[in-house]
């Protein structure tokens, strides 16, 4: 009877010997290695947009489910509102700045009708974060007048100065 023993290593050669890389496995694992930043950051990528993408899709879902069971008078409404942006864009001929800015404000004024509650709460807002943006450029302006143009107040045409 053979007894292996538990402090001694038997002697021999291990059966199991690692074969050494084939040019195969060499180039795949270079590629690997290349390549390991582009996979990080589509990981890291994907990890950020997912919940995102599930957010938005909940909300096509919640959205669809809403057109489903509309309430009574929706439709039409939508269509004279949608209508109301088409004639808008009717009215933009040549300019941009009109392309961007009839059609909502048609749009608008049709929902107004249909809903004046939440219009005059809409307005409010706006009104507000408009007088915000407003004070706010107006406050750049001023500090680009006082610094660019008070420098320039006290030297004369061909930058001399006028009180010497």
């Amino acid at each position: 009877m053979f007894k292996l023993s538990l402090y001694s290593v038997p002697e021999g050669q291990p059966k199991y010997m690692e074969e050494p890389r084939t040019q195969l496995e060499e180039s795949i694992s270079q590629l690997r290695h290349h390549c390991e930043p582009y996979t990080s950051w589509c990981q890291e990528t994907y990890s950020q947009t997912k919940p995102k993408m599930q957010s938005l899709v909940q909300w096509g879902l919640d959205g669809y489910e809403y057109l489903q069971n509309a309430p009574p008078g929706f439709f039409p409404r939508l269509g004279v509102i949608g209508f109301a942006g088409l004639v808008g864009l009717v009215f933009t001929r040549g300019s941009k700045i009109k392309k961007l800015v009839y059609p909502p404000v048609f749009m608008g004024l049709a929902a107004s009708i249909y809903y004046p509650q939440q219009a005059i709460t809409f307005v409010q807002v706006s009104g507000e974060k408009l007088y915000d943006w407003g004070l706010r450029g107006y406050i750049v302006v001023e500090d680009l007048w006082k610094e660019n143009f008070q420098k320039v107040q006290g030297l004369g045409a061909c930058g001399l100065h006028l009180h010497d």
